[in-house]
């Protein structure tokens, strides 16, 4: 860790619930890119970062901000942590989501990647029983349904398909491919807040790994997904199968304490 630091600034005004660094810089960011730098410059992947402890020594900060740094990396997926053992380099080979609620696109962005697409269909449809039960719309209401082959870096990652209710967003099918349907729902005032995921193990069948490029009875992640905005309506409903070799899900669990 030699050659990096945090600048302070005695002068400078506090940050609300937080600390400030030199030129007004929140402290919490300037350890996170001192920190992302260290990774930057030799950290190997899953070796693990200076404990807590170490890091408010080294740099002379509180632990809120040795934790809001830390956070942050692991929001952007350059670090992951293991409940008691620490904090630990990600591997770049591997996209890691988070339970944020977050876009595929910003996912890969997260991993200093490039994201992208290609359209597989883009179709006005029936709702069926299943789409009708999880958007809460009538069987045979309109659905706009959009499948695509998402892309990392040009690789091949995951098959999405998504199915919106069209009143939503209407003339989509007309208009073509969004750049983010997350951004298109926004704009319609129906932004996506949480979401119900199930995410369960599976094998590709021929067609699935000939477009992610992969042998067939390839291992896969099916991930489905219900999206709701902030007034609690069904606004997506999703699968999408990732390739399990280049991406895996990140949680924190604790053990229930018991009197």
């Amino acid at each position: 860790m030699t050659g990096v630091t945090v600048e302070t600034g005695a002068d400078q005004p506090a940050e609300p619930g937080g600390e400030r660094g030199g030129s007004g810089t929140a402290k919490h960011e300037a350890l996170r890119r001192a920190l992302s730098k260290m990774i930057d410059d030799g950290l190997a992947p899953h070796e693990a970062l200076p404990s807590e402890r170490e890091l408010m020594q080294r740099f002379a900060v509180s632990r809120m901000t040795v934790r809001r740094a830390v956070e942050r990396l692991a929001q952007e997926g350059r670090v992951y942590r293991v409940q008691g053992a620490g904090t630990f380099v990600a591997d770049p080979a591997t996209i890691s989501k988070s339970l944020h609620l977050t876009s595929f696109s910003e996912d890969i962005r997260a991993r200093r990647m490039v994201p992208g697409s290609r359209l597989l269909q883009l179709e006005l449809t029936g709702a069926d029983m299943v789409c009708a039960r999880d958007l809460f719309v009538e069987p045979g209401a309109p659905l706009v349904h959009i499948a695509r082959l998402r892309l990392a870096d040009d690789e091949p990652m995951c098959l999405e398909n998504a199915w919106l209710p069209e009143a939503y967003v209407p003339g989509l099918v007309d208009q073509g491919e969004p750049d983010s349907l997350y951004q298109l729902l926004s704009r319609a005032g129906v932004a996506p807040e949480s979401a119900d995921q199930t995410i369960r193990a599976t094998v590709l069948d021929s067609e699935q790994a000939r477009l992610l490029e992969v042998p067939p009875h390839f291992p896969a992640l099916l991930v489905q997904r219900i999206t709701r905005d902030a007034r609690g309506r069904a606004v997506e409903r999703a699968e999408s199968l990732y390739r399990a070799d280049r991406y895996d899900f990140r949680v924190t669990v604790f053990r229930e304490r018991h009197p």
